[in-house]
């Protein structure tokens, strides 16, 4: 046999093989990173996801993923379509650019504040929640139990709000405003819904639930919320 041409024969169907597979990005990162650790996490949200204020490693995101992992869990780093500032519908363009068809095991949703930050319609909130609601699901391949969305954290007990002008009592009405749609919605669906916003108001009485910034949430915060997901994203795991 001459291996020299058997040699060349295997590189040239990679290199033509390879020249075919989809163009790489967050999709085939996601199922890279399946292939190699086992479980997929997408956190989806804007910069109370992305961790405003503090190192990456300590967001609810990263924070949620390393204690699985100590617990066991075969679990890749989360995906993390988020931004500071996002909106619904701004989340929903970043979706809709960047992640046509992945699924992953574990889908975290949390998004709202900065519709509300900004005056923005309840109802076109409702309506575009809802949408992001069922592509997280499609995302989870409609397992409900593997949906988790957190409640709108209540920015109007922070030194940010205080310093700005904002007052408390306004804040705290519209955010719960937002929140009641989105348990609403959540429910309806089926999926878990998570109560982080009480956490939020323990930090006008502890500051040190409050990063540097002094608007977002500090590692301390974020490991409260860990400790409120945790029993979903396990019930969710255990069962892949």
């Amino acid at each position: 046999m001459n291996f020299t041409r058997y040699w060349l024969s295997l590189m040239l169907f990679w290199l033509v093989t390879s020249a075919c597979s989809p163009r790489w990005g967050v999709q085939s990162l996601a199922q890279e990173r399946k292939n190699q650790s086992g479980l997929t996490y997408l956190a989806l949200g804007d910069s109370y996801t992305v961790g405003e204020g503090i190192v990456k490693e300590q967001s609810f995101p990263y924070q949620l993923t390393r204690t699985l992992i100590e617990e066991g869990y075969s679990l890749a780093p989360p995906v993390v379509m988020a931004r500071t500032g996002w909106t619904t519908d701004e989340l929903i363009g970043a979706l809709e650019e960047s992640l046509p068809q992945e699924k992953f095991d574990l889908v975290t949703l949390l998004i709202g504040v900065n519709n509300q930050f900004r005056g923005y319609s309840t109802e076109i909130y409702r309506s575009e929640f809802r949408y992001l609601l069922q592509r997280s699901l499609r995302y989870a391949s409609d397992q409900t139990a593997c949906v988790v969305v957190l409640s709108i954290p209540d920015w109007g007990v922070t030194p940010f709000a205080r310093m700005t002008g904002f007052e408390r009592g306004q804040v705290s009405l519209k955010i719960d405003r937002f929140n009641r749609i989105n348990r609403e919605e959540t429910e309806l669906a089926g999926v878990t819904y998570i109560d982080v916003t009480e956490i939020s108001r323990r930090a006008a009485e502890e500051p040190s639930l409050i990063a540097g910034d002094g608007l977002h949430p500090s590692e301390s915060m974020y490991r409260l919320w860990v400790e409120k997901i945790l029993p979903q994203a396990r019930t969710c795991l255990s069962e892949k």
